[in-house]
């Protein structure tokens, strides 16, 4: 009865007791010695307690006793310092065994405790040398790339998976969405496939004959504009174009869809999402890009007539003469053959990129470059190991 009548009084001391700045009070005097602790023992206190705590760093130990009757208000970066002041496994006990205290604050004294003892101070981070690190950044970007073409493969996978398996069911064939692509990737884009590659050809006549026309060989610019058009320039600028232009547009609609959870409401649906996004997109691409690559070696062709008609007086006919008898038909061959390869390879990267997106706008935005830079990256080393390829066959 008595204790609860104490514990009374001192809840009514400290409700009428104005706010008083924490204290920490040593009494050597007493046997054995103790410590009194008082005051509002809160966060806007923090640095003079902690700097107190420091004053008093080595002279408590466990032989002390502790009185917090005069203790005020507490909260948790107050209970911190007692720990500190006190120890976890001892503040932790002595909450415990006060009964009398009320439940909120020996609730928080003791998960302040169980928490200081559970903590441990974070490793010392070891510094590494410039040219470690340098090595380190090379090795961990090398294996981000090894991650995303890993990757990749197994979406080409799927991909071909779907689309031989579409192959023998015809009534899953999806026309509409094919046509509403082949349109937007192809005839959308012929105007300026023609007019890039047709200044390109103008660019390439104009640097053969200057620099031709001083070994007297000026004629031969028709063949060089012949040649790389229809073996290099055509596909590839048409590939590069189409990687900025289309791979990008595939990405971001594929990836907006993702972001709003549209693309999980088709799967919820019963629908694949391959056969219904992709295998579209990446049909249209194959049709288009080859359709596209005939437009551009035309239009490089017909930009270097205009320039060899300006520049060298060579005829329109006899442009066309020329370029019929001395540019084989392999060298057309060559290159309308890395027109699918590119076309799969630019729609695959597009829409593999648009599933990787997370949810936010930003991961649109950066999925959408990675897709463009992955594109025209695997186009310029496709086209370089084919060119390999083709010039060890003879080709």
């Amino acid at each position: 009865m008595n204790a609860g009548r104490q514990a009374v009084a001192t809840t009514m001391a400290q409700m009428d007791t104005p706010h008083a700045p924490g204290q920490i009070h040593l009494d050597r005097r007493s046997q054995p010695a103790s410590v009194r602790i008082s005051g509002d023992w809160t966060l806007a206190r923090y640095t003079v307690l902690q700097g107190e705590l420091a004053a008093l760093e080595g002279q408590l130990d466990d032989s002390i006793s502790v009185d917090m009757a005069a203790l005020g208000e507490l909260d948790t970066a107050g209970a911190s310092l007692l720990a500190q002041l006190l120890g976890a496994q001892r503040l932790s006990d002595w909450a415990k065994a006060q009964e009398t205290l009320p439940a909120a604050r020996r609730a928080l004294l003791q998960t302040v405790g169980e928490a200081m003892q559970s903590w441990r101070a974070p490793a010392p981070v070891r510094q590494t040398g410039a040219i470690r690190a340098f090595f380190a950044h090379i090795g961990s970007a090398m294996e981000k790339v090894a991650r995303q073409e890993w990757a990749l493969l197994g979406f080409i996978g799927l991909t071909l998976a779907t689309l031989v398996y579409d192959l023998w069911h015809p009534q899953r064939w999806r026309l509409t969405p094919l046509a509403a692509q082949i349109e937007e990737t192809g005839w959308n884009a012929i105007p300026i496939i023609a007019l890039l590659t047709f200044m390109v050809g103008a660019v390439v006549a104009f640097l053969g004959s200057t620099v031709l026309v001083e070994f007297g060989a000026g004629i031969y610019t028709v063949n060089l504009v012949a040649f790389s058009f229809l073996r290099e320039f055509g596909v590839l600028l048409t590939a590069i174009l189409l990687a900025g232009r289309t791979a990008s547009a595939f990405a971001a609609q594929i990836g907006s869809m993702q972001a709003n959870e549209e693309v999980d409401a088709i799967r919820i649906l019963g629908l694949n999402p391959v056969e219904l996004l992709v295998l579209p997109r990446v049909l249209a691409m194959l049709i288009a890009l080859p359709a596209l690559t005939l437009v551009a070696m035309f239009s490089g062709l017909l930009g270097g007539g205009v320039v060899c008609a300006m520049t060298l007086d060579v005829s329109p006919t006899m442009f066309i003469n020329m370029v019929h008898d001395n540019v084989a038909v392999r060298h057309f061959l060559v290159g309308i053959a890395k027109a699918p390869v590119f076309a799969f390879l630019i729609a695959v990267i597009g829409c593999a990129e648009g599933f990787k997106v997370t949810g936010s706008a930003q991961s649109v935005g950066e999925h959408t470059t990675s897709s463009v830079v992955q594109s025209i990256f695997m186009v310029i080393l496709v086209d370089a190991l084919a060119a390999l390829f083709f010039m060890q066959a003879g080709w």
